[in-house]
């Protein structure tokens, strides 16, 4: 179960991804960010915590690195999989129901 501070950096993510797709389309008057944008920042975003992960795992196996530290990573990792793979679920979903819709 991840705790409430992994869930917490989990939502700053977010809110800096957000923020960034944000700001690189300032001059277009309220367009949001677009999706390729958002899921390419999500995926490096996931990538980068599972390399921090895989880097404190190592730390640790050299004896550089604290267990609590190697957990928590770890942990982050976990909570980030899990909302990439939920989000693919969803978006799996809404296209089948949009192929599912008459014409």
């Amino acid at each position: 179960m991840a705790s409430p501070t992994v869930a917490a950096n989990a939502y700053a993510s977010l809110a800096k991804i957000m923020e960034r797709s944000g700001a690189e389309k300032a001059g277009q008057a309220a367009a949001g960010p677009s999706f390729s944008a958002l899921l390419q920042d999500a995926v490096g975003s996931v990538m980068d915590t599972g390399k921090k992960a895989d880097a404190q795992t190592m730390a640790m196996a050299s004896g550089k690195a604290n267990v609590m530290d190697v957990v928590t990573a770890v942990a982050e990792t976990d909570v980030a999989v899990s909302t990439l793979v939920s989000v693919r679920d969803r978006v799996i979903q809404a296209y089948e129901d949009i192929m599912k819709m008459p014409i």
